[in-house]
């Protein structure tokens, strides 16, 4: 077949205007002409709601997000003012994947603008800080956003993560931050994509917090297959006229001096003068920081609590508003000259650092949780459970209920739900701590109606299961088997397309013993903020009495 020569002109056009891959090379970002990459540029999502996270200090918590990257006309109207800025690269913090977002993503490729995607999307898609865990449902939100985007060539980057360790009680946290960074980029690399993995951290401070610099190290340990691709910081230390390289930036470069993956201020943009003098600007991309660094995003084109917004956006949405902020960063960013050194060629090789140990600031285990096993959690519910949940997939309030009622019945019966639980800190995950809500339910009701000796009353739970006394103690026994040997060795893969369970979210109702009992809302709680704090999770926690070994039918077998 003959092409016309107008269609071949027109293909050739649109191939040279493919955005090149931009790629790593030690701790540096290269574009394909062996030039060092620097990112530069704005975050770039508007605020939905947010509520208190009931922590003194703690930034509020989203309850929902306004995905930007669907709306072609609020994109044609934003792009001529980030293309003013010399931006290069938006972060963009949750995005729905069941949506078209070619307009958007092809108007910021055509204008030479990357996108870093933030994975997560709050309250159900994302890792809890309180209640940490790497299920079946995160990675299919994970995976979902990833097969939608891997179609554009300016996907720079995703993260798995956005300041879901803020604390050092919440570095439980960092082994399912790791373990999804793992998964995903086995994914990506299945896909045969470029785009890299990164964990966007919150700062900080160098005289009270003692977990920020072993969380990086931590992100970037062992091994290539483990290690982050790229690390963000979200850093507000330089604030106005009064900052300095010294005073601001000087500990954070010294820290990261011998950091093995690139480096980005994945945030900045302090807000306690204003107007906000963009005076960091010239210093984050000059010789003092290029060593450790690769530039920065500013916070945030929208406004945000806290008043971080660069721009406002008319009642009727047709037009932005700009002030001092916004004309301000304009002028330092369009005076930014890149600094190409070292180039490609020139740039050492580095490798994975030594993983921390543990100590009461740094929790972490360097035992990861297993890749979440769809095919497995699936199996034991289609075969195993003689008391399987049978109320709403989706209800997560009353999911939340039953697992406190449910693991405080068993440990009444000496009995516990550890086979549901994954704990970050002693490095233990339960054999179904990876699945669904319905199916860690479906469990621990099958538990309590073996050991209540199937009596009828113990398997309702306020209605929200139903007896199948067809599958008898040796069928269960004998499903649970099967269940089990189809577990690849080591419990570590690389995931495959899509799987969503039944409970149809991301995040995971079920108990975790290290986490105490509470809802965990996660958050941010830095001078400078972002929105969006996708780690939050869901409720529903472990009882503390439940305590005992775990014995009998089904449960021997795992």
């Amino acid at each position: 077949m003959h092409l016309p020569q107008a269609l071949i002109a027109l293909l050739a056009a649109t191939s040279a205007l493919a955005l090149p891959q931009v790629t790593k090379q030690g701790r540096y970002l290269f574009t394909p002409d062996g030039n060092r990459f620097y990112i530069k540029g704005v975050s770039y999502q508007q605020q939905g709601t947010v509520s208190a996270s009931g922590v003194p200090g703690a930034f509020p918590e989203p309850t929902d997000f306004i995905d930007p990257l669907v709306d072609a006309q609020g994109c044609a109207r934003d792009l001529p003012y980030i293309t003013s800025l010399k931006a290069n690269a938006i972060r963009v913090y949750s995005v729905n994947s069941s949506l078209n977002h070619d307009s958007c993503m092809n108007a910021f490729s055509q204008a030479g603008i990357y996108i870093i995607l933030d994975l997560a999307i709050p309250v159900t898609g994302s890792i809890n800080r309180a209640q940490p865990a790497w299920t079946t449902g995160l990675l299919d939100v994970y995976t979902a956003t990833i097969d939608a985007f891997l179609q554009y060539d300016n996907l720079l980057a995703v993260n798995v993560g956005n300041e879901v360790v803020n604390s050092d009680a919440t570095t439980e946290s960092a082994p399912f931050i790791k373990a999804a960074a793992r998964d995903i980029k086995a994914y990506l690399a299945s896909k045969n994509s470029g785009a890299l993995v990164g964990y966007a951290s919150t700062d900080g401070s160098d005289t009270t917090d003692d977990w920020r610099d072993p969380l990086a190290n931590y992100l970037a340990c062992d091994s290539e297959a483990t290690s982050l691709d790229l690390y963000g910081l979200n850093n507000y230390r330089w604030c106005g006229s009064t900052g300095s390289f010294d005073t601001s930036y000087a500990s954070t470069v010294a820290a990261y001096s011998n950091y093995p993956i690139p480096a980005y201020f994945s945030e900045f943009g302090c807000v306690q003068d204003l107007p906000r003098l963009w005076n960091e600007v010239p210093v984050l991309y000059g010789s003092q920081m290029i060593g450790e660094w690769s530039g920065g995003l500013a916070f945030s084109y929208f406004p945000a609590v806290g008043g971080y917004g660069l721009v406002n956006i008319s009642s009727d949405n047709t037009s932005v508003i700009t002030g001092s902020d916004w004309s301000l960063l304009q002028s330092e960013f369009s005076n930014v000259t890149f600094i190409e050194s070292p180039a490609e060629s020139a740039a050492p090789a580095t490798s994975p650092v030594a993983c921390p140990g543990q100590n009461s600031s740094f929790l972490a285990s360097t035992s990861l949780p297993p890749t979440p096993d769809a095919a497995k959690c699936a199996c034991f519910r289609d075969s195993a459970f003689s008391c399987p949940y049978t109320g709403s997939p989706t209800n997560t309030d009353i999911q939340g209920d039953l697992f406190n009622y449910v693991c405080n019945a068993l440990g009444q019966q000496g009995a516990n739900c550890s086979i549901i639980a994954a704990n970050g800190t002693t490095g233990t995950y339960g054999i179904l701590a990876d699945c669904d809500a319905v199916t860690q339910l479906s469990w621990a009701f099958s538990y309590y109606y073996e050991l209540s000796n199937r009596n009828a009353q113990a398997c309702d739970f306020s209605g929200n299961a139903t007896a199948n006394n067809s599958i008898t103690t040796d069928m269960a026994n004998s499903a649970a088997s099967a269940c089990l040997a189809a577990v690849p060795s080591g419990g570590v893969f690389t995931p495959t397309a899509s799987s969503a369970g039944p409970s149809g979210t991301g995040g995971s109702t079920g108990p975790n013993p290290s986490s105490g009992s509470g809802s965990g809302s996660g958050g941010g709680s830095h001078s400078g903020a972002s929105a969006w704090r996708t780690e939050a999770g869901m409720v529903g926690a472990v009882a503390a009495s439940a305590v005992a070994a775990v014995i009998g039918a089904v449960i021997a077998l795992l």
